[in-house]
């Protein structure tokens, strides 16, 4: 995913922002590219690798995948969401299109690409690009320290936390996650 997403991009100088699994795929951009990168943003990720419960429980998503796609999503939402937004249903249509729109082939491939990923914790000392790392307060899926981990591996890295939000910020709380990538633009 890292190797075609910077096979894909523009030429010169990246500002790179990655959510979940796409702070996992922006981890390993960095790798491969440090001198492509100028800026890094990591939102509700973590460095470390999958841990076995973890790895457990995504083959069981994927089984319930494999027999009823649709289930999937009212299985992850008490993760997704903070309580508060669950009973959003705009919000909580937002994110069952958004589920419909990766499709089950695309989620079997990101479950498996998140069991395979390594531990990115021995790398962070060597990211010497302006880095900012937002984590939410009510993520059940990355808890703070997960992000915090990271955040404190990184030098100079400035570590955002967003109150009232589940793990999905730029959804849940838009107005405060735009105004930190803003500020980590500028």
């Amino acid at each position: 995913m890292a190797s075609r997403a910077l096979a894909r991009a523009p030429t010169g100088k990246l500002s790179i922002a990655g959510h979940s699994m796409g702070g996992y795929v922006a981890l390993e951009m960095m790798r491969q590219a440090p001198e492509r990168i100028e800026r890094l943003a990591l939102l509700c990720t973590n460095a470390q690798p999958d841990p076995p419960e973890s790895t457990q429980n995504r083959r069981r998503l994927m089984e319930l995948a494999a027999k009823d796609f649709g289930a999937v999503v009212p299985a992850l939402m008490p993760k997704l969401l903070s309580h508060a937004h669950r009973t959003d249903a705009s919000m909580t249509a937002t994110v069952e299109r958004m589920a419909r729109a990766v499709g089950m082939e695309a989620f079997m491939r990101q479950e498996r690409a998140i069991i395979a990923r390594i531990d990115s914790r021995p790398h962070l000392a060597a990211i010497r690009c302006p880095t900012l790392v937002v984590a939410a307060r009510l993520d059940a899926i990355m808890p703070v320290p997960w992000p915090e981990e990271i955040a404190s591996g990184i030098p100079g890295a400035r570590l955002a936390i967003v109150e009232d939000s589940g793990h999905i910020p730029t959804l849940e709380q838009p107005a405060e996650t735009t105004a930190l990538l803003a500020d980590w633009l500028s």
